[in-house]
């Protein structure tokens, strides 16, 4: 389940999907990090994700949101970050082009 840790060990209602605010800014939970959440700020790129501690960091939780869809350069940029491959981000793009 995702944000088990977060959720047991904090007692926050951390979740996909959650809004929060944080220092006057709003944002949505985009990703489990483990001990932390990442949040996607609404004033932001979607695939911008910061990482903050759940509980003291001082965010306020409220309702549910909508998750924003990143878009196709954003992905294909995550996918070479997530890669292994060795060579550059255009190496990758042109190979990429080569194969699909």
């Amino acid at each position: 389940m995702s944000f088990e840790y977060v959720v047991s060990n904090y007692n926050v209602p951390a979740e996909y999907g959650r809004c929060v605010r944080y220092k006057g800014k709003e944002g949505v939970i985009t990703e489990d990090r483990g001990n932390y959440i990442g949040v996607t700020f609404n004033d932001e790129k979607p695939g911008t994700v910061s990482n903050f501690h759940p509980k003291t960091d001082g965010l306020e939780y409220l309702g549910i949101g909508k998750i924003r869809k990143i878009t196709k350069s954003q992905l294909r940029y995550r996918d070479y970050l997530h890669s292994e491959y060795p060579g550059s981000f255009a190496e990758f793009l042109n190979i990429n082009k080569k194969e699909g």
